[in-house]
């Protein structure tokens, strides 16, 4: 029981720090698109983060197996997350990737937990729709949606939204992992489908020139991306969606446009403006209210016949 608690307590803990690796990951993948397509990135990161995984997890006493009944599960995952970085490359190439990382990383736990409260047919209690509603007013502050020369309305940030859905219904299929084996290991067969669904979309020429590359940077990047932030922090988001579910996990997401803008500013230079700094405290207050633990429990609406 105490080991469980702890578990509690520690958790919210890994959880902002994954959040400050994703934000970490925008300026990183920036450096990373002046020597590579997103789609080739995305492959070289996949076949890391398999390899990091199958080398780690055996010596971590983690279990690779997933029970047959969880196959069409983490299938389902994989195609889902390969479906989600399709809508997120196009929607970079089309739209704008600046109002891009604001909309998938605001509306993601929104989504996710009207899709969870729609499925458990469930009433959100007060403080839940208050940092839901928080956290669209954090959205709306990041992008200036009062601003006519926001880039919110282009043509293109439609595949953005598409993206924030996907990964929402995503999570749902990650969240019941547990159930079928080690999340970690399921987290590795999710993957393994992703790479076999973004292989057909290489360039292959530009593939094998890679390896040509002796820049640093490029691979402390390539790296930092694959182990550090999909590997470790990613793996460690969907490992927590299997223990406080998806639509709490999904929460800590409202962190990342911040920690972004955060990390770009200490490593590129980018300014932070007011719009920035307010945005980022209204999606810390969504977080902490979705959260916050109340002694009441929320409404259920009742099956009738």
């Amino acid at each position: 029981m105490q080991l469980k608690n702890r578990e509690e307590k520690s958790l919210p803990i890994a959880i902002i720090i994954s959040m400050f690796l994703w934000g970490l990951s925008w300026p990183s993948g920036k450096v990373l698109s002046r020597y590579c397509s997103v789609v080739n990135f995305s492959v070289y990161r996949y076949i890391l983060v398999i390899a990091t995984l199958f080398i780690s997890l055996p010596f971590m006493g983690v279990s690779l197996r997933v029970r047959k009944a969880g196959i069409p599960m983490f299938v389902m995952s994989g195609i889902l997350l390969s479906v989600y970085s399709y809508f997120f490359f196009v929607g970079i190439k089309l739209g704008t990737p600046g109002a891009g990382g604001v909309l998938v990383t605001t509306l993601n736990p929104i989504i996710a937990y009207a899709i969870g409260a729609a499925l458990a047919r469930k009433i959100p209690g007060r403080k839940d729709i208050l940092g839901l509603a928080l956290g669209l007013a954090a959205c709306c502050v990041l992008l200036k949606a009062w601003d006519p020369a926001s880039t919110v309305s282009d043509s293109g940030n439609i595949y953005f939204l598409l993206a924030a859905f996907t990964w929402a219904v995503m999570s749902k299929f990650t969240a019941k992992g547990a159930q079928y084996g080690s999340s970690m290991g399921f987290s590795l067969w999710q993957y393994i489908v992703t790479l076999a669904c973004l292989t057909p979309l290489v360039n292959i020429q530009e593939f094998a020139a890679v390896f040509q590359v002796r820049d640093p940077v490029f691979w402390l990047n390539l790296i930092f991306g694959s182990v550090i932030v999909t590997a470790a922090a990613t793996t460690m988001f969907f490992y927590s969606t299997t223990r406080i579910g998806a639509e709490r996990a999904s929460s800590f997401i409202f962190l990342v446009p911040l920690c972004a803008a955060l990390s770009s500013f200490l490593f590129l230079g980018e300014q932070i403006h007011l719009n920035t700094a307010v945005g980022g405290g209204l999606g810390i207050g969504a977080v902490y209210l979705i959260n916050k633990k109340t002694k009441h429990a929320v409404g259920t609406v009742k099956k009738t016949d």
